[in-house]
């Protein structure tokens, strides 16, 4: 016969343990989805979403003042415009998700941050299928392209946003340059005027050359060397004596030469 009462025991550690596990659960769920309802978005109220359901449920027959019902290109325009705000929205989150998956392995940024990222990304996923569907009611397939066609009005922005820049920056380089010019201008003639100054002295009669003596002949300006006071030696002695005869026959003539010493 089994014994009930000893098996009651264990049974209803196993209940309580149990039913305690399950109520700190739910307790845990629903902190955790209230936590997750009452932080912030990540991304700021989707006005082009807003717009569209505005006119997509604008019933002019409930209106005081009968106005005529919104066209149907009016609507397809607006429901690109969300989609152009999607795919920003989705580029967004995809060059953040890798780093801020770093961070939180780092420990650097806490779980409510991630938290918020997790649920844009499931709210951004369910906004894509509901572009999609809602483009499909308006023309078949049209789900398809409707984001090729809003990714070409983003690039189309993009484009028209940088020319504006370019060209602001445009009027600031030329109010700019026609500075830079005027006080280069100014610097040139003002050294030009320097310049100008420095050369043109102040402007005399020249004064009238005295007449420069003639030069003096060579012979003159030169001083004749003396003359050599030639002295016979005493070692020789050259007599030369002629004596012309009157009758103009040469009696003779006689020559004497002597060298003789003291």
């Amino acid at each position: 016969m089994v014994d009930w009462l000893s098996l009651a025991v264990p049974l209803a550690y196993l209940g309580i343990l149990i039913g305690s596990l399950a109520t700190f659960s739910s307790l845990y769920r629903k902190r955790k989805y209230q936590k997750a309802a009452t932080l912030e978005p990540w991304f700021p109220a989707h006005l082009q979403r807003d717009i569209y359901f505005s006119l997509l449920h604008l019933d002019p027959s409930a209106q005081k003042e009968k106005t005529p019902a919104v066209p149907e290109s009016v609507v397809k325009a607006a429901l690109l415009r969300r989609a152009k705000e999607d795919i920003r929205r989705v580029l967004a989150l995809r060059s953040q998700k890798q780093a801020l998956s770093v961070l939180l392995q780092r420990g650097s940024v806490g779980d409510d941050l991630w938290q918020r990222f997790l649920r844009a990304e499931k709210e951004m996923e369910e906004e894509v299928k509901d572009v999609v569907a809602e483009a499909n009611a308006y023309v078949p397939n049209w789900g398809q392209t409707i984001f090729q066609s809003a990714n070409e009005m983003m690039n189309n922005d993009i484009y028209r946003q940088r020319v504006s820049e370019q060209q602001e920056k445009l009027a600031e380089e030329k109010e700019w340059w026609s500075k830079k010019k005027a006080t280069t201008q100014e610097q040139f003639m003002k050294e030009l005027n320097e310049g100008s100054e420095a050369a043109s002295p102040s402007v005399q009669s020249p004064a009238p050359k005295s007449p420069e003596p003639a030069s003096e002949p060579i012979s003159e300006s030169v001083p004749a060397a003396p003359a050599a006071a030639v002295q016979p030696s005493d070692d020789e002695a050259v007599l030369v004596e002629a004596e012309p005869s009157n009758s103009g026959t040469p009696s003779g003539g006689k020559k004497k030469k002597g060298k003789g010493k003291k």
